[in-house]
């Protein structure tokens, strides 16, 4: 005979399943492709998204994880793991993570998941979004045409890491501003450069924008940052899942940051991104040594 409490719990945990499964869906169905001309490469982004969406979502026993294609989820803990794999070693940088088949030649990693599946898992561990950097025209009195005026990017801050071996094969959790820096000199290998002092990345902090959803006169809405492929930006583009603070220009003249691969691993290694936003209540990580599967 089930107590009153067992019956609660499990309408509990039967609402909370729902909600997943309802969030999952609804973001999941955004990155459905809209074109009725679709190439080959469309429809097997369609036919991917499907699958997606079909793919069991499975939890712990202790509903303490929860996972998607591509993605752990930690609901404890409150962080994202997102499968993904080194697509550069070298060169400048307008991205941290791109989806596949985009922008491998200005990020430092590739992911394997759909970028409308880490917004939901962010949404699923309380994160909340604000919008990309954008430009909203305001009437102004005595003209027709008004003034067009930028609207600074804003989101819950979310800290960026990359989960990689180490030199003694162990997993270990690095800030993504220790794979970054300033490369005002572009290609310039002379000494002086050579010997120049790195100037690090400044933070590992970004704001969950969110990306848009847009939503054309025909066909399902779209997850704009799965099209374009700008998962967490350096450059504004006005459409990334995460950004930085401000508007950063993102012509050759704005391009100052590249890889810095002393800790990282050979292009074509899998890794982990985590994504771990921050709360106001949230207590301290945890320091655990990660090991490796044998």
């Amino acid at each position: 005979m089930r107590t009153k409490n067992s019956v609660s719990r499990t309408v509990f945990s039967l609402r909370g399943t729902i909600s997943i499964f309802v969030c999952i869906l609804m973001l999941g169905s955004l990155v459905a492709q809209t074109d009725d001309a679709t190439s080959k490469k469309e429809a097997v982004d369609a036919t991917s998204t499907q699958e997606a969406e079909k793919s069991e979502v499975v939890m712990s026993e202790n509903r303490q994880e929860l996972k998607l294609p591509g993605i752990k989820i930690q609901i404890k803990e409150r962080y994202v793991d997102v499968d993904a794999t080194v697509c550069l070693t070298e060169g400048l940088l307008e991205l941290i993570a791109c989806t596949k088949d985009t922008k491998e030649h200005e990020s430092i990693i590739v992911i394997d998941a759909k970028a409308a599946h880490v917004h939901a898992s962010l949404l699923l561990i309380g994160a909340q979004p604000g919008n990309p950097a954008t430009r909203k025209k305001i009437e102004v009195e005595g003209s027709e045409e008004g003034r067009w005026i930028d609207l600074m990017p804003r989101g819950q801050k979310v800290d960026v890491f990359l989960v990689v071996k180490d030199e003694d094969d162990k997993l270990v959790e690095r800030p993504i501003s220790d794979f970054l820096m300033k490369d005002d000199d572009g290609y310039d290998v002379s000494p002086e450069v050579e010997n120049k002092e790195v100037e690090r990345f400044p933070t590992n902090t970004f704001l969950f924008a969110g990306s848009h959803v847009y939503k054309g006169e025909q066909g399902p809405a779209r997850y704009l940052a799965d099209e374009d492929g700008n998962v967490i930006s350096i450059s504004t583009f006005g459409n990334e899942l995460l950004c930085l603070p401000g508007i950063n220009t993102h012509g050759n003249d704005g391009l100052v940051w590249g890889v810095d691969s002393t800790h990282l691993p050979a292009e074509g290694t899998k890794v982990i991104l985590r994504l771990r936003p921050q709360f106001a209540d949230a207590p301290p990580a945890e320091k655990k040594e990660l090991k490796t599967k044998e």
